[in-house]
């Protein structure tokens, strides 16, 4: 049996959502269509809308859904470039940080290898943190050529959130749209798009018990992106194709139960994440953890831990042979392990970002999840060290 811990990667999906999907599967009609069996759909299509944005503190008519986050994204950073850019040629710089998923990061680096774009890239402090203070000193200089500024709410990798509310507040003081990636935030925090001021925010289905394939961008009033698909012109012209309405059902139906849970789950996540610490630092006394210490600045499910001496994937190799399901937070790209461009960020070096492993805690995890980590955790850490290339001295 399977010790899940990678629910940063997808959660399993809430048995509410499962039931109100497969309901949904067995019925008939497009919500674009006029007849009986499109009405009944768009109307299940409109009441999930409504769920949403009561859940994340929006109007309904702020909610374009997308197939996940990804899509959001891109939506968000490549449909509000190029109508800012429209509007006013001068407008190529598109400002971010360094420790962005790479829905955002590629969406940027995209624009500037092939639009034309100015990316300007914040830093981050050695806990994954972005300073008010070092965006408005981004800014400052020239912000009539600002398109926007695009900062997740929380890391994906090492668990640190971001201060929001007030990097859109800075953002504002110039004028310039401010959109956000909340994919991790959702399941865990408050999230709350009113409250919050930002333009545009990103969220899915499949990091709250829902399904993948489902996810939304939350758009304020007044902001819109030029679309990035063309067709039917559905979701107020600014996402064309036609809905899915069951995965959209159980999106809400999964937002909702989440949104329930939330306050008494998170404190639970952060019990259990805390032990995982505590139980990993016994067996492994070296080990490092990185981001935000426990507590209000990092998302109660993450642990983000360094091995000293090990290569990650070796490690996670290891403990998935164990049955412990983990991450290493980095890319894989042909054959060829990269260390984590968050931690690279943060300072970390290269050895220690590619020694690190992400384990995250989720709806349905346990005390025996945390305990079987650290029964093996020991063993596990000492065959990678064995196994790992020596540096020539």
């Amino acid at each position: 049996m399977t010790v899940y811990l990678d629910h940063a990667a997808t959660t399993p999906m809430r048995p509410e959502a499962i039931a109100s999907m497969a309901e949904e599967l067995a019925e008939l009609g497009n919500p674009s269509s006029l007849h009986a069996a499109g009405r009944r759909a768009r109307r299940v299509v409109e009441e999930s809308r409504e769920q949403i944005a009561e859940v994340f503190g929006a109007r309904p008519n702020e909610v374009i859904f997308t197939s996940g986050g990804t899509e959001a994204d891109n939506l968000a950073v490549k449909g509000l470039y190029w109508a800012r850019q429209s509007a006013a040629a001068s407008r190529r710089r598109v400002v971010t940080t360094s420790v962005e998923h790479h829905a955002v990061l590629d969406s940027v680096k995209w624009l500037a290898q092939a639009q034309g774009a100015e990316a300007i890239w914040l830093g981050v402090d050695e806990l994954g943190g972005v300073r008010p203070d070092a965006l408005r000193a981004a800014m400052a200089p020239d912000p009539g050529r600002i398109a926007l500024i695009s900062i997740m709410w929380a890391n994906n990798e090492v668990g640190t959130i971001q201060p929001v509310a007030e990097l859109a507040a800075v953002a504002h003081e110039f004028g310039i749209p401010f959109h956000t990636d909340a994919v991790q935030a959702a399941a865990q925090l408050p999230v709350d798009f009113a409250a919050s001021g930002v333009d545009a925010m990103t969220v899915t289905g499949h990091k709250l018990g829902g399904p993948i394939g489902a996810g939304a961008l939350i758009l304020a009033r007044g902001v819109g992106p030029a679309p990035v698909l063309h067709g039917g012109g559905q979701e107020r012209d600014i996402r064309s194709g036609t809905l899915d309405t069951p995965a959209i059902r159980a999106f809400a139906v999964a937002a909702v139960a989440s949104a329930r849970d939330r306050a008494v789950a998170a404190k639970r996540m952060a019990a259990l994440r805390d032990d995982l610490v505590r139980q990993v630092f016994a067996a492994v006394p070296d080990a490092v953890l990185n981001g935000a210490p426990p507590g209000p600045g990092r998302l109660p499910g993450n642990a983000n831990i360094s091995f000293p001496g090990c290569e990650g994937d070796a490690l996670l190799m290891l403990l998935d042979a164990k049955g412990i399901a983990c991450s290493t937070g980095s890319a894989c790209t042909a054959g060829v392990a990269e260390p984590s461009h968050v931690l690279l960020a943060m300072g970390a070096g290269d050895s220690r970002s590619r020694g690190s492993l992400r384990f995250t805690l989720g709806h349905t995890s346990t005390q025996e999840d945390v305990d079987a980590l650290g029964g093996v955790i020991a063993e596990a850490v000492d065959r990678a060290r064995r196994a790992a290339p020596r540096t020539p001295r």
